[in-house]
């Protein structure tokens, strides 16, 4: 399926903005619903995306129709990613590991902020690396 990488910039905007709240606020109820929409954009799909509605729904009507579009494949791959660190940043919240929860939604902010910034998508970038491993693998098996 093909997507509007507008939108998932926007996305990643707000992801942005949502990662920095935790790092000024240390708050693990605000990262747990973080993972929740990437977990939503990785296994509905990245055009299911609370944020990437909010887009659809509220900005591009007022824009003209996309003259290119993205893959989604390697948006859920990257949402599936951001969703282990935002998960793993919960766990270390709740069970008292501040600085691991601190860690991975830094992490999490940096890949983000160079989504929404710049357009470059490290999980994107990593996706056919791994796929590539996985046929390697799958062949001599």
């Amino acid at each position: 399926m093909q997507t509007d990488p507008r939108g998932h910039r926007f996305a990643a905007a707000l992801t942005s903005a949502v990662l920095a709240a935790v790092l000024i606020t240390g708050s693990g109820l605000l990262l747990s619903l973080q993972a929740l929409v990437f977990l939503v954009g990785a296994v509905a799909g990245p055009r299911r995306s609370p944020y990437v509605g909010l887009f659809q729904h509220l900005i591009a009507p007022r824009l003209a129709p996309p003259t290119t579009t993205e893959d989604e494949r390697p948006l859920r791959f990257a949402q599936g990613g951001g969703a282990v660190f935002a998960v793993i940043g919960t766990l270390g919240f709740l069970t008292g590991v501040s600085w691991l929860g601190l860690l991975t939604a830094g992490f999490a902010l940096a890949a983000a902020f160079l989504n929404a910034a710049f357009g470059y998508c490290p999980g994107c970038e990593i996706y056919p690396i791994v796929r590539r491993a996985q046929g390697r693998l799958g062949a001599g098996a």
